[in-house]
C-alpha cells in the first residue's frame, strides 16, 4: 500500500524507509518561522542553557503582528528581537513594513515543495500551498528548535479533500474553505494532514491555494498541502528573480501515492456554490451569504494572511472602482506585504480603493488580532476577510465579526450592509 504526503515527507526527513500514523519521528526542519513573539521565545531559549542557536540559517523572523509598535511594551519587544537577530547572526529577518510572515516567507524563498516548515503561529499550514509540510508549534517547542535544530512530530492521519467543478462568478477559494469548515466543523480535521486535490484546486492560483491551507487550521489540521504542479513552479520561478529559491526542482517534490490510505476522502462540487459567510462567533458557523444579506455593518476589512494578496485587492477594486463606500462605514485595507503593496500601487488598485473611501494600512496583521489598528467598540459589526471571528478577536468582546471573501466585503461596504457580490 502507498503512502500519503505527510507519511512520505516525514519518513524522508527522519531517515526512515516508511512511517505510519501515530508514530513519533524526530526531524530537522528546513525553516523555523517566528514573528513578534521571537523575543519571548528567545527568553525561553536562553533558559535552556545554550548561548547560540543551532542553525542561524534555519530561522525566518518577521515583525508583523503589532507594527509599528502600538506602545512601549511592543517597542521593547521589537528592540529585543532586533538585538537577538544581530547577536545570533540570523540573516532572514524582515522588519516592520515587509508584511505578514505567511506572505513574506514564501516571497523571500523560504518555502518549497517537500520542505518541512514549523512556525510559532497557528496559520503556518499556509505554506502547504507550495507543497511543503508546514505546521504550527508552541513557543516552548520553538525555543527547543532554536537550541537543538530538531523537533519531534507525531505522524498525522491524513484527510483528502477533492474539490471538483468550476467556481461561479464572484465565488472564490475563501468561499470554498468556509463551506468546507462549515460542513466538517472546527474539529473535523483535528491533528490531520489535509491534502487538497481535484480539478477545482488545480484551477486555483497560488493565492487561492494559500487561502485553503491557511484556513485548514480552523478545522484543527496539523498541516495542509496542495500537490505542487506547473502553477507552483511558475510562482517559485518568478520569485527566484528576487533571489528567492533555496531548493531544487522536481527532485525535491513529495507527492502522495495513488494507492495511499486515508482516514477519509471527501469530495465537493463547487460549481453551484454561493458566496459563504461565517457568522459570529465561530468560524464553522457558516451560511450562504443570502441568509445574512441586509445585516448592518460598521466596518469592512480586506487583508490579513488569508486574503491580503494582489488578486484579493484587485477583486475588491473591481467592485469599488468609481464608487464610494456607504456613509457611516469604514473600510480598512491591508496589503499582505510590501511587494503586494507596490504591485497594487503600480496597477492603480490602491488609488481605486482609497478613492472609494478605504483607509490604507501598512502591510501587516493590523486589526486581525485586536491589538491595534481597527479595533471595534461594543455592538459594532465588522465583515472581514480574516480567518477568525472569535469574541474579542478584534477588540471588544461585545462586537461581532462576520468572515467573508474580498468580493463580499467590498460589496457590503458599498451598501452599508452585508451584500451578495453577485448582485452588485
Amino acid at each position: 500500500m502507498g503512502h500519503t504526503f505527510a507519511e512520505k515527507v516525514l519518513a524522508r526527513k527522519a531517515g526512515l524507509e516508511s512511517v505510519v500514523p501515530g508514530q513519533i519521528v524526530t526531524v530537522r526542519p528546513d525553516k523555523l518561522l517566528t514573528h513578534d513573539n521571537t523575543s519571548d521565545i528567545a527568553a525561553k531559549f536562553r533558559k535552556i542553557g545554550v548561548n547560540r542557536v543551532a542553525d542561524p540559517a534555519m530561522h525566518v523572523i518577521v515583525l508583523d503582528h503589532v507594527t509599528p509598535a502600538a506602545n512601549e511594551t511592543y517597542a521593547v519587544s521589537h528592540k529585543a528581537t532586533r538585538e537577538f537577530v544581530v547577536e545570533q547572526g540570523i540573516t532572514a529577518f524582515y522588519d516592520i513594513g515587509e508584511g505578514i510572515c505567511h506572505q513574506v516567507l514564501p516571497e523571500k524563498g523560504h518555502a518549497w515543495p517537500g520542505a518541512i516548515i514549523v512556525g510559532s503561529d497557528s496559520h503556518t499550514p499556509t505554506h502547504g500551498a507550495f507543497g511543503a509540510f508546514a505546521a504550527g508549534i508552541g513557543r516552548t517547542e520553538a525555543a527547543a528548535v532554536m537550541a537543538t535544530g530538531k523537533i519531534w512530530l507525531r505522524v498525522p492521519e491524513s484527510l483528502r479533500i477533492v474539490i471538483n467543478g468550476t467556481l461561479p462568478l464572484q465565488v472564490s477559494a475563501k468561499d470554498v474553505i468556509l463551506h468546507i469548515i462549515g460542513d466538517l466543523r472546527a474539529d473535523g480535521a483535528d491533528y490531520c494532514s489535509v491534502e487538497f486535490a481535484g480539478e477545482g484546486v488545480r484551477a486555483m492560483s497560488i493565492a487561492g491555494r494559500m487561502v485553503l491551507c491557511n484556513m485548514a487550521a480552523e478545522m484543527g489540521a496539523k498541516n495542509a498541502v496542495v500537490e505542487p504542479d506547473a502553477v507552483t513552479w511558475r510562482w517559485l520561478e518568478k520569485q527566484r528573480g528576487e533571489g528567492a529559491r533555496e531548493q531544487g526542482k522536481n527532485e525535491a517534490w513529495v507527492l502522495a501515492d495513488a494507492d495511499a490510505a486515508y482516514m477519509h476522502v471527501i469530495e465537493y462540487d463547487v460549481s453551484g456554490l454561493a458566496p459563504q459567510v461565517a457568522k459570529p462567533h465561530t468560524v464553522d458557523n457558516v451560511v450562504p451569504v443570502t441568509e445574512v444579506v441586509g445585516t448592518k455593518i460598521d466596518q469592512g476589512v480586506i487583508g490579513t494572511c488569508t486574503n491580503g494578496r494582489l488578486e484579493d485587492l484587485q477583486i475588491a477594486a473591481g467592485i469599488l472602482r468609481g464608487k464610494r463606500i456607504a456613509p457611516g462605514v469604514r473600510l480598512l485595507v491591508l496589503p499582505a506585504s510590501r511587494s503586494v503593496l507596490l504591485a497594487a500601487m503600480e496597477r492603480g488598485i490602491i488609488n481605486d480603493l482609497v478613492a472609494a473611501g478605504a483607509t490604507l494600512l501598512n502591510p501587516g496583521c493590523g486589526p486581525c488580532l485586536g491589538a491595534h489598528e481597527g479595533c471595534m467598540a461594543p455592538a459594532e459589526v465588522t465583515v472581514s476577510t480574516a480567518n477568525r471571528n472569535f469574541k474579542g478577536r478584534m477588540g471588544s468582546k461585545d462586537a461581532f465579526i462576520y468572515l467573508a471573501s474580498p468580493a463580499t466585503v467590498a460589496a457590503s461596504v458599498l451598501v452599508g450592509v452585508i451584500a451578495d457580490p453577485r448582485k452588485i
